[in-house]
C-alpha cells in the first residue's frame, strides 16, 4: 500500500504542524516538547473555566487535534499512529490549560488510553490540580464484553463536555453530565477493508467478496465477516443492531461517520439508506456524512447515536470553533421544486404530419442505422470502437418518435430532434448534435433560410465543441457541404461533404474529439464523424433526385 510521508518516526509531529499551519486564526498553538511531547491546546483559554482534554493515538484525524477550540476541546494529546500518548504528555496538556476550576479528561476505552490517562490524573491530583476523567465505551459490536471499546460516539461528549465549559458549569456539573451522556450512545461500525499503517507492510485479511462488521477504529478484526452486498441491506443489518439497543420512544441524534477512504458519493448513499431505513424515526438530528474519527484509509463507517434531551440538543446545536466538527442538521425528507417547462412550447410543437419532411427522416436514420458495424470499424481504428452504434442509436430513438414529431413546422422539428438526440445519444456526439439542431432551429424561428439556420447552428456547434476544419472530425464534412448547401444545392452539398470526409484520411492526427487522445498513426483512416454526414447528404441527395 502506498502513502505519502517523509519518515515513519516524524508522520504525527509533522502531520500536527501541517494542522496548526492550514487552520489559521492563531487561536491553537502545540507545546514545546515534540517528538515526546504532542500535545494541541488552545491559546485564547480562560483558565477561570473547566478544561476539556481529550486524545489517544494519531491516525483518527481529524480527532483529536481537528476538534481543539471554541465551544469543544481545550486541548488534544496525541500518541503515535494508533498508539496511546505518554503519562507525561497528557500530565503536560493538564498543566498546560488547568487552573482552579478544574479539568475534565475524555477518555475512549482502550486499556493504554484509561492507564496513561488515568495516571497523569492521578499525578495532576497529587500536584493540586482538580481532574475527573470520564470514560466513554460506546461500540456494541461486542454485547457481552465486559469493557467495550470507545470510538466516535465518543465526539458526542466532546461537544457536550464542551459546551458546558464555555457557558461556565463547575466540575462536578460537567462530569455528570459527560457521564450521563456516555451511558447513552451506542456506535457500530462496517468496513470492505483492513487499514494500512503508513512504513508498515500492509496484507489485508478481506477477500473479494465480504467485508467487517463491527471492527473497531485501529484495524482490528470485527466481530463477524460478512459479504459485500447492497448499501441498503448493509445498513439495514446495522440499522436493526443498533435499534435494539436504544429507546424507541426517543428522539436522538446520528452521526455518520467515513472511517477513511469511503468516497463521498458513496457516503451520502449509506446516509439515504440510513434515513430511510425504519431506524430514521428515531433520528431527530444528524451529523454527517464525513470524517470524524476516523482509522487511517479504512474503507469503511460507522453509526453513533445518542439519546437525546433539551440539554443535550441545545449542546449539540450550540456553535462551535473547530471547522472539523460538521454542522448539525434537523432530519427532513429532500425538497423537491417542479421543474420548468421549456418557454415558447405551443401549438406548433404538437404532433404533425408533413409527408416529405417524414420521407426525408426515415431516409436518412435508416441510413445511418444501416452503417452501424462501418462506422464502428472505422471508429476502432481511430477511437474506441463505438460511433456507428453512438449514431444508430440517435436515428432509432429518432424513429421511434416519428409519429410524435411535429413535422409540419421544420423549426419545431430541427427542435425536437435536437431533444431526443441529447437524451437518446451518448458521449460527446448526442450533446454536439443537439446544439446543432437546437441551435438551427432557433435561427429558423428568427426567419432565416434553411441552410443559413443550419449553418448558425454549425457555428454554435464548433463554439462550444472546439473542433474546426481539418481538426478530423465530422465538421470537416459538415462545414463544406453547410456552405455548398446554401450557395448550389443539395447534390453539391452532397459532393462537398464526400470529398470533406475523404481528406481526413489524409490527416495523420487529430485535434479535437477521442481520437485526438488516441497515439498513432490515422493516415489512411477516414474520420467516422465525417463518414456519417458524407452519407447523410449521399441519401437526402439521391431522395430529392428520385423525387
Amino acid at each position: 500500500m502506498k502513502h505519502f510521508f517523509n519518515r515513519r518516526e516524524t508522520i504525527v509531529t509533522e502531520a500536527l504542524d501541517g494542522l496548526l499551519r492550514t487552520i489559521g486564526a492563531g487561536d491553537l498553538a502545540r507545546l514545546d516538547g515534540y517528538p515526546e511531547i504532542k500535545v494541541v491546546l488552545r491559546t485564547d483559554w480562560d483558565r477561570t473555566r473547566v478544561s476539556v482534554v481529550s486524545g489517544g493515538g494519531a491516525g483518527h484525524e481529524p480527532s483529536h487535534a481537528g476538534f481543539v477550540g471554541k465551544g469543544m476541546l481545550t486541548a488534544a494529546v496525541s500518541g503515535e499512529i494508533f498508539a496511546s500518548p505518554s503519562v507525561e504528555a497528557v500530565l503536560a496538556a493538564i498543566r498546560a490549560v488547568t487552573g482552579p476550576a478544574g479539568c475534565l479528561l475524555i477518555v475512549k476505552n482502550y486499556t493504554g488510553d484509561r492507564l496513561n490517562f488515568g495516571l497523569a490524573a492521578e499525578k495532576a491530583r497529587a500536584e493540586g490540580f482538580r481532574v475527573e476523567m470520564v470514560i466513554v465505551a460506546d461500540d456494541i459490536a461486542l454485547p457481552d464484553i465486559a469493557q467495550p471499546r470507545g470510538v466516535a460516539g465518543t465526539l458526542f461528549v466532546h461537544k457536550i463536555a464542551g459546551h458546558l465549559s464555555e457557558a461556565g458549569h463547575d466540575l462536578a456539573g460537567i462530569t455528570a453530565a459527560a457521564r450521563a451522556a456516555a451511558k447513552d450512545i451506542v456506535s457500530l461500525g462496517m468496513s470492505l477493508s483492513s487499514c494500512s499503517i503508513p512504513g508498515q507492510p500492509h496484507e489485508d485479511r478481506f477477500g473479494e467478496d465480504d467485508g467487517e462488521l463491527g471492527l473497531g477504529i485501529h484495524g482490528e478484526p470485527g466481530v463477524e465477516r460478512i459479504a459485500v452486498q447492497s448499501a441498503d441491506r448493509l445498513v439495514t443489518i446495522m440499522a436493526e443492531r443498533l435499534a435494539a439497543r436504544i429507546d424507541p420512544a426517543a428522539s436522538h441524534a446520528l452521526l455518520i461517520n467515513n472511517l477513511g477512504s469511503v468516497p463521498p458519493l458513496e457516503m451520502s448513499v449509506i446516509a439515504n439508506a440510513v434515513l430511510a431505513s425504519p431506524l430514521a424515526k428515531m433520528v431527530k438530528l444528524t451529523i454527517g456524512p464525513g470524517p470524524l474519527m476516523t482509522a487511517l484509509n479504512m474503507n469503511g463507517f460507522s453509526l453513533s447515536l445518542i439519546r437525546l434531551d433539551a440539554a443535550r440538543e441545545a449542546a449539540l446545536l450550540a456553535p462551535v470553533g473547530p471547522h472539523a466538527w460538521l454542522p448539525i442538521m434537523p432530519v427532513v425528507p429532500p425538497a423537491i421544486v417542479p421543474m420548468a417547462k421549456a418557454a415558447g412550447q405551443g401549438t406548433n410543437h404538437k404532433a404533425s404530419q408533413d409527408a416529405g419532411t417524414r420521407r426525408m427522416i426515415v431516409t436518412v436514420c435508416e441510413r445511418l442505422i444501416s452503417l452501424e458495424a462501418a462506422l464502428n470499424g472505422l471508429d476502432a481504428r481511430a477511437g474506441d470502437g463505438d460511433t456507428g452504434s453512438t449514431v444508430a442509436t440517435g436515428a432509432r430513438s429518432i424513429l421511434e418518435r416519428l409519429d410524435a414529431l411535429p413535422l409540419a413546422s421544420p423549426a419545431a422539428t430541427l427542435g425536437a430532434v435536437g431533444d431526443i438526440l441529447s437524451a437518446s445519444m451518448g458521449g460527446s456526439s448526442g450533446v454536439l448534435l443537439s446544439i446543432f439542431f437546437t441551435a438551427a432551429a432557433q435561427a429558423l424561428d428568427d426567419g432565416a433560410g434553411m441552410a443559413k439556420a443550419l449553418l448558425a447552428g454549425l457555428e454554435r456547434m464548433t463554439f462550444y465543441g472546439g473542433a474546426k476544419p481539418g481538426d478530423r472530425t465530422m465538421v470537416d464534412a459538415l462545414e463544406p457541404a453547410l456552405k455548398a448547401l446554401d450557395a448550389n444545392g443539395l447534390e453539391e452539398a452532397a459532393a462537398a461533404a464526400r470529398r470533406g470526409a475523404e481528406a481526413t484520411a489524409a490527416m495523420e492526427k487529430a485535434k479535437a474529439g477521442r481520437a485526438a487522445y488516441v497515439g498513432g498513426k490515422l493516415r489512411g483512416v477516414i474520420d467516422p464523424g465525417a463518414h456519417a454526414v458524407a452519407e447523410v447528404f449521399a441519401a437526402a441527395a439521391a431522395l430529392h433526385t428520385a423525387a
